[in-house]
């Protein structure tokens, strides 16, 4: 069982204020950690917690949030503390009351998006590593985004992949890495500053109808690997894509790119809930080498 005096006193440490007494409330935090929702005296915070040894995880998010809400074109949960016992490891971040995005708030998503993305560096990746989902997310920075691409997502992906028993699929993905410059001729896409996991469960809408992201695995990269994951489980409308587009529009051969990138997350889930998404992973493999020849 949870010590929550830990983040109590965690909090005090930071905020100089003593939240006691205290509630907590179980509330929906994904497949990966527990959550809850603590209130105190007139505050609300919302509270993820894992394993002890999932530290590193949390220090790595609250960065990336940091990052995202430094930029100030998104609204973005602030994080106020984390830290680690013998029992559990935990981010604190500020309570944010949200709601799914209405028409509105697609449009006004779509173009802070694109502004996000211009947001840019030199290289690619970022100065630390982090994680999608409870996956290792490698970020050695790079010149060259084929090659970042290659080797610090899809690589890394397939090689989990085979440890895991999909042996033929690793055995096809090299033969797809071999050849991943050819969906990178003529296109250098800008090292623009990504939220790295963005569907839809990681958009909300705030109380006063304002655009918010979070749960983030930032890097610096592609800005289309953004956008193509929006497609990928849904939940984004046409008013969403337009807005973007207007700020922003998207590059030829977008597309053929969109099915590489979202490759990526597929190969996570396969890897982390096991073989219901072998067939979608092979499929896409398969498309992808028909198109190169």
């Amino acid at each position: 069982m949870p010590d929550w005096t830990t983040v109590l006193s965690k909090l005090f440490e930071v905020t100089g204020e003593d939240l006691r007494p205290f509630s907590i409330r179980p509330v929906a935090g994904g497949c990966i950690n527990g959550a809850i929702r603590l209130e105190a005296r007139g505050h609300r915070y919302f509270v993820k917690h894992n394993d002890p040894s999932r530290l590193p995880m949390f220090e790595a998010e609250a960065e990336g949030l940091r990052a995202l809400g430094t930029a100030g074109t998104l609204r973005v949960p602030t994080p106020v503390c984390w830290g680690a016992d013998r029992t559990m490891s935990f981010l604190v971040v500020e309570w944010l009351e949200l709601s799914s995005p209405d028409a509105r708030t697609q449009v006004a998503l779509g173009k802070q998006l694109a502004a996000l993305h211009r947001i840019s560096q030199s290289r690619y990746g970022w100065h630390r590593d982090n994680t999608i989902g409870a996956t290792p997310q490698k970020n050695a920075q790079s010149d060259s985004w084929a090659d970042f691409f290659r080797e610090r997502r899809l690589g890394f992906q397939f090689a989990l992949a085979g440890r895991r028993g999909f042996g033929r699929l690793e055995t096809d993905g090299e033969r797809l890495l071999a050849r991943l410059d050819r969906f990178f001729a003529g296109y250098v896409p800008q090292a623009s500053l990504l939220h790295g996991d963005l569907w839809s469960g990681n958009v909300g809408k705030t109380s006063d109808g304002v655009p918010a992201i979070f749960d983030p695995a930032v890097y610096y990269g592609d800005r289309e690997t953004d956008v193509a994951m929006t497609e990928l489980f849904g939940g984004f409308s046409n008013s969403f894509y337009r807005s973007y587009n207007e700020a922003w529009p998207l590059a030829p051969g977008y597309e053929s790119r969109k099915t590489l990138y979202n490759l990526y997350h597929v190969l996570n889930h396969l890897n982390l809930f096991g073989r219901g998404y072998l067939s979608q992973a092979q499929g896409m493999v398969n498309k992808l080498l028909a198109e190169i020849g």
